[in-house]
């Protein structure tokens, strides 16, 4: 008799299992229907048309991102792009919808949900973590001078994106997109595929339709990279022109916000609202007097007259990248550019080495000014608290890599020391002159060059380990714009174009970055593949 119910309780467990096998396998189909959402690849004049018309309000857009958010974040591909959604969101959105019906819409963000990077200050009840576990207390009292634009512009903070903890700059060793609040960021095009840092949650989240807009931050690749692997257009704006101010810091030397969206149009319109200035943040002080509306630089024509030099080297570029970038240097000349081809940057020895030093010297002093105006239930207050915190809770702060650039900033000096000031010349003022011979030499409007290889793939045991280097350090360390669009695909993931040019000159590229998207159109909506097979 027990020999019988065993075999029966057997076989109802295999069946069971059986079942959940199936239906596991059947799992990937169900979510291909993911891209069915109805807000897919919305623009912000479509969405602002659809609040004109009646066909939407405030409170349903952000309802609908919160659903897709919840959809695609913890269960579904688990792109672990977002940290977290804000209380307030949908009481915000009631508030701009009353404010349209009586007196009409403030401009093209009235109404847009908006993800923040999860270093960036806002007054909403969510911490600023920069994704570590030693933040989780650091309630902001009030907003960064840069979110204050948006909300003065009708934005709507739904919430704050995963990054790579302290943006990627905790150690050498690091896996792109992984927090310890936040987890493994995953690339939408292909799972197992690396999602760049360190604004990595914002530019998965831009590509999934996670949100209208996203915001990242950069200190050298931190918009770019992430955008380029994640399919989506990406602004690194001249240092200075967005307030760092109430964001957490890395190199005041090159730090900066910007907008990661899916279409040059919209980075137009969320850049011209990032805008803001404040006596906190002296680089801010600097920006031209005459402010420019960047979405009346939205040219077909964008490219026509324009003097662009083309890098190939010391780019090492995939085997399948040059024929991409090939075709796109093609399609600009079709589009009326002079293009200025196989140029090189001059000597470039040691501006790498020297942008490092200058990095950890200001780490250390920027990072430790921050923490001490957060709420008193932050107990780290200083970088070497954080050492220690790391330390108590290496489980779960250190569990695949460690703190060493953490430690090699702690060990620096005052920002006066002889070795610091030397090393801004030779990277930051170096990189500039190096820019500006170029393109004085060759008459140039612009700059362009492959963004990066496609993404490599994730792998939180070794850290990323990326093919050929990226192009982001000529404007990072220079503190000069650029401006990130895909070009193309390479085995599904996409890749992207990068045009470069002097300070403030962000109307320029954004004329050409949008003429070459609506000559190419090469952006496609991810499919969230779990895995390349043959």
């Amino acid at each position: 008799m027990n020999k019988i119910i065993l075999m029966a309780l057997s076989c109802l467990l295999f069946i069971g299992c059986e079942q959940a096998s199936q239906q596991e396998a059947e799992t990937p189909r169900k979510e291909a229907n993911i891209n069915e959402f109805e807000l897919d690849e919305i623009t912000l004049a479509e969405l602002g048309n659809a609040y004109d018309s009646g066909k939407y309000t405030a409170v349903q857009v952000t309802e609908l991102y919160i659903s897709r958010i919840e959809a695609l974040n913890k269960k579904g591909p688990h792109l672990n792009a977002v940290i977290a959604i804000n209380p307030d969101a949908i009481k915000i959105a009631a508030g701009l919808d009353a404010e349209r019906a009586a007196n009409g819409p403030r401009g093209p963000m009235h109404g847009v949900p908006v993800l923040l990077k999860d270093n960036i200050d806002t007054k909403d009840p969510m911490p600023t973590t920069a994704g570590s576990l030693a933040l989780t207390d650091n309630y902001a009292s009030s907003d960064a001078p840069m979110v204050a634009k948006l909300r003065e512009a009708g934005a709507i903070i739904l919430g704050k994106a995963n990054l790579s903890e302290w943006a990627n700059f905790r150690s050498t060793n690091s896996s792109s997109g992984w927090s310890g609040v936040g987890g493994q960021t995953r690339n939408p095009y292909l799972l197992t595929a690396n999602t760049c840092g360190s604004s990595s949650g914002s530019g998965a989240a831009a590509a999934a339709n996670m949100a209208a807009v996203t915001i990242g931050t950069e200190t050298d690749g931190s918009v770019v990279c992430p955008a380029a692997y994640n399919g989506v257009v990406g602004i690194k704006p001249t240092v200075g022109l967005v307030s760092r101010t109430g964001i957490i810091p890395i190199a005041a030397t090159q730090d900066t916000a910007g907008p990661m969206t899916r279409t040059v149009a919209d980075a137009a319109y969320l850049l011209t609202a990032m805008v803001s200035q404040n006596p906190e943040d002296p680089k801010t002080l600097e920006q031209p007097v005459e402010k420019t509306n960047y979405a009346e630089h939205l040219k077909a024509d964008g490219l026509s007259g324009k003097r662009i030099g083309v890098i190939r080297s010391p780019f090492r570029m995939h085997s399948d990248l040059g024929a991409v970038f090939d075709k796109s240097v093609l399609a600009l000349q079709r589009q009326g550019a002079e293009i200025v081809d196989d140029l090189e940057f001059g000597d470039e020895e040691g501006i790498g080495e020297a942008e490092g030093l200058v990095l950890r010297y200001e780490f250390k002093h920027y990072l430790n000014a921050y923490l001490a105006g957060t709420p008193e239930k932050v107990k780290s207050r200083t970088l070497a608290d954080l050492i220690e915190f790391n330390k108590l809770n290496a489980a779960e702060e250190m569990p695949y890599f460690k703190q060493e650039i953490f430690v090699g900033s702690e060990e620096k000096g005052p920002l006066t020391d002889p070795e610091y000031l030397e090393a801004i010349q030779n990277s930051h003022v170096a990189m500039q002159k190096l820019i500006d011979q170029l393109m004085d030499t060759h008459d140039l409007d612009l700059i362009v060059m492959p963004s990066r290889n496609p993404a490599n793939s994730q792998d939180v045991i070794n850290g990323d380990h990326p093919t050929g280097g990226g192009t982001s350090s000529y404007a990072a360390v220079s503190g000069y714009p650029s401006i990130t669009v895909p070009m193309g695909y390479i085995h599904g993931l996409p890749v992207a174009l990068s045009f470069v040019g002097r300070a403030y000159s962000e109307a320029m590229i954004v004329e050409a970055a949008y003429a070459f998207e609506q000559a190419t159109k090469a952006r496609r909506k991810p499919e969230f593949i779990e895995y390349i097979y043959r």
